[in-house]
Parts: C-alpha cells; sequence; structure tokens
C-alpha cells in the first residue's frame, strides 16, 4: 500500500459518515488532486533548475500541455483504482492492521500547502 492509499482511507473514512453515497467520490478528488499538484510542484521545479542552469530543454507550451495530459491520465487512474476491487482490497487491509489517523484538516491544508509553493517557486521562474 502506498501512501496515496492510506490517504485515501482517512479521506474515505472521515466522509463516510456524513456522505455516504459521495465519499469514494470526494476521497478519489481529493487523491487525484493531490497527485496534481505533486507534478505540478515537481515540473515547476525541474523547469526552475533547469533555466537557471541554462537549459533548454522543451517550451512552456509543451511543458502545460504534458502536464495537463498527465493530469487527466492520473484523474482516469484513480478512478479506475479507488472504485473497484482496489478500494475493497485497502479497505481489508486497513481493518486489520491499526489505523493511521491523520487530521481531518491537516490532509486538508497539504494541497492548499503545495499550491504555494509551487507559486512561489512559479515566481522564480
Amino acid at each position: 500500500m502506498t501512501i496515496f492509499d492510506t490517504l485515501f482511507y482517512n479521506i474515505f473514512s472521515h466522509y463516510k459518515t456524513g456522505f455516504k453515497q459521495k465519499a469514494v467520490t470526494i476521497a478519489t478528488m481529493y487523491v487525484s488532486v493531490l497527485q496534481c499538484l505533486l507534478l505540478l510542484l515537481l515540473g515547476v521545479f525541474f523547469a526552475v533548475f533547469f533555466r537557471k542552469m541554462h537549459v533548454d530543454g522543451m517550451s512552456k507550451d509543451n511543458a502545460w500541455t504534458i502536464f495537463v495530459l498527465l493530469s487527466i491520465f492520473l484523474f482516469f487512474k484513480n478512478w479506475m483504482q479507488y472504485t473497484g476491487k482496489r478500494r475493497m482490497m485497502i479497505n481489508t487491509k486497513m481493518v486489520k492492521k491499526k489505523k493511521v489517523l491523520y487530521n481531518i484538516w491537516l490532509l486538508l491544508f497539504l494541497p492548499v500547502a503545495i499550491l504555494g509553493l509551487t507559486f512561489i517557486l512559479f515566481q522564480a521562474y
């Protein structure tokens, strides 16, 4: 199990009590947005790094196109992964072992913090 599986289960179990029908959708969207923001942070980091090293790899338009395509792929992958047998397997594994519960406010602040770091790095670009 990956850290994203654990985060999915934490978000899912938190929203399962209040939004029974939408808990899977909310948790899947959270993990997808978090992965997309990490991808954006990594892309901006390498863009700034390569620019400071005077390496001309690709244009901004190509980089944004690749980011959009990878984001669509991540949403589709997570939709397939967390709505099928994988979710059942995660539920079974998390019931068997001691749950590592994270603070829900910390989990909701994590994408905002990553977006803030991305914005700070983007200003250097």
